[in-house]
Order: structure tokens, then C-alpha cells, then sequence
């Protein structure tokens, strides 16, 4: 289970950031960035905190509507375009970056889920599997993953047919389907190989 170890070790203001979905063929990348109240945060919520991945839906959506009353939280993501244009570990690091603009408070140091963290206005760290050690990275892990699967059930009202209410653009069978029968939309990910090649190119 994550804890707050290495946040308390850091000392000062500590935002964990993480992001969600690099693997999609549709969508933006979106990341999250959070800064926990810890003198204020119930133990109860910080002992439900964990890595998205290990949450049920019901409970990452309880603990996402919890947070914000004890959390600052910053969201930003990459477009379809950007990840086309940059690629998507270049876009993924942008999103971070814009996450961490959105915060209304400076960290002194931002703990960053994987092996790179972008450039920052403030010291960053990359810790390896963050999600499941870092409290602050897990509660980041939860607003991005509630947050952009949101957003792609918006946009599945505007693009019926393709499951990302379901999928959240991930390419499942359906999802395969649909974009060889239907072709792709302005949200599919064309520098995706799967994608062009479904598509014919």
C-alpha cells in the first residue's frame, strides 16, 4: 500500500503527479497533480488511497469526489494532435508539466510516477512504481484515471459506435471493430501503427 514516506521525508509542499493513457488509440493523455493536505487528511481516506489500477470504479470515484477537500489538484493533458506531432512519451510529459501549472500552490518537489519526469520549475523525481508506494501519486493516479475516462464517455456521445464509454479508447475488440467498419475520427491517435493500419495506412 502507498504511504506518505517519502513525502514526509521530502519535507515542505510535495506533489505526486501521474498520468493515464499512453496506450489508447483514441483520446487525449491526461495527468494529475496533488498536493495532500497531510495534517488535515482523515486516515480513513488515506488508508482507501491506492493505486487506481487496485480500485473498483464505485471506489475510485468515492475517493475522487473525497479529495478535493483535503487536496490541491492540478489536471492538464495532450490533445490527439500533440501526441500525432510529438509522440506520446513527449506528449504524456507535457500533460505533467500542465498538471503541475494548474496547481494554485508551488511544490518544493514533485514525485513523478515511471523512470522520467518532465522539466519543472521545481525539483522532480521519478519513482519507479510510485503509484503503489507514494500516497500523493496514488490520490494522482485516481483524479487522472476518473477524470479522463469522463472525458471519453463525453466524447463517446459525440462518436457513438466505438464502446469508449467502456473502452475509454483503449483498442479492445470492439473498439477494433467499429474502426475497421467506421473508420477513424478526429480523436483516433493516426501515429498509432494499429490505427493506421486499420485505417489503410
Amino acid at each position: 500500500m502507498p504511504d506518505l514516506s517519502r513525502e514526509l521525508a521530502a519535507g515542505g509542499i510535495v506533489a505526486g503527479v501521474d498520468e493515464v493513457g499512453r496506450g489508447p488509440w483514441a483520446g487525449p493523455v491526461l495527468a494529475a497533480a496533488v498536493v495532500l493536505d497531510i495534517a488535515h487528511l482523515p486516515a480513513g481516506l488515506a488508508a482507501a488511497i491506492d493505486d487506481s489500477k487496485m480500485l473498483s470504479r464505485v471506489r475510485r470515484e468515492r475517493i475522487f469526489a473525497a479529495l478535493p477537500a483535503f487536496a490541491c489538484i492540478g489536471v492538464g493533458q495532450a490533445s490527439v494532435e500533440e501526441i500525432d506531432r510529438l509522440n506520446i512519451l513527449q506528449a504524456a510529459l507535457l500533460a505533467m508539466q500542465r498538471a503541475v501549472a494548474a496547481l494554485t500552490i508551488c511544490p518544493d518537489l514533485v514525485l513523478v510516477d515511471g523512470n522520467r519526469a518532465p522539466v519543472l520549475p521545481c525539483p522532480a523525481q521519478p519513482v519507479v512504481g510510485g503509484d503503489a508506494l507514494c500516497l500523493s501519486i496514488a490520490a494522482a493516479s485516481i483524479v487522472a484515471k476518473v477524470t479522463r475516462d469522463r472525458l471519453m464517455a463525453d466524447l463517446a456521445v459525440r462518436y457513438p459506435g466505438y464502446g469508449w464509454e467502456r473502452n475509454a479508447g483503449y483498442g479492445t475488440a470492439e473498439h477494433r471493430a467499429v474502426l475497421a467498419r467506421l473508420g477513424p475520427t478526429p480523436e483516433h491517435r493516426r501515429s498509432f501503427r494499429p490505427v493506421r493500419e486499420l485505417c489503410g495506412g
